[in-house]
């Protein structure tokens, strides 16, 4: 009778675990690139990526980072529902004139646990028309 209790336990127990470990975030961006076009030195430099969380646990942005300090990225402090929406606001410093290239790393606990955002385009100088 012990080892049939113990059994029926281990089996539950394994039962539980595994149902833990299938539910899973995921992370589905709107779009994976901003594209800012041309704008004027010293514009709004705020854009921002929309994302979905279409997995069946809550998504979790753990870090986002920039791969230079002209770009300023800012992550969801709670964590993402399931089928619920948020979104990562990017700022670039609009006061350096050229084009804009650069990367957005965002990690969390997603299927996917690192992807990389872009935004580009080119920012004018005052007396370019």
């Amino acid at each position: 009778m012990k080892k049939t209790v113990l059994m029926l336990f281990v089996g539950l127990l394994s039962v539980g675990i595994y149902a833990q470990e299938t539910a899973t975030a995921k992370i589905k961006f709107k779009s994976e690139t901003i594209d800012y076009g041309e704008i004027a030195k010293g514009s709004d430099g705020v854009r921002v990526f929309e994302f979905t969380n279409t997995g069946d646990a809550p998504l979790v942005i753990t870090n986002v980072k920039s791969s230079c300090g002209c770009t300023i990225p800012k992550k969801p402090d709670a964590p993402i529902l399931p089928g619920e929406t948020g979104e990562i606001q990017v700022k670039y410093d609009t006061k350096r004139v050229g084009p804009i290239r650069k990367a957005i790393t965002v990690t969390s606990n997603s299927d996917t646990p690192t992807k990389v955002l872009k935004i580009k385009g080119t920012v004018k100088p005052d007396d370019a028309k």
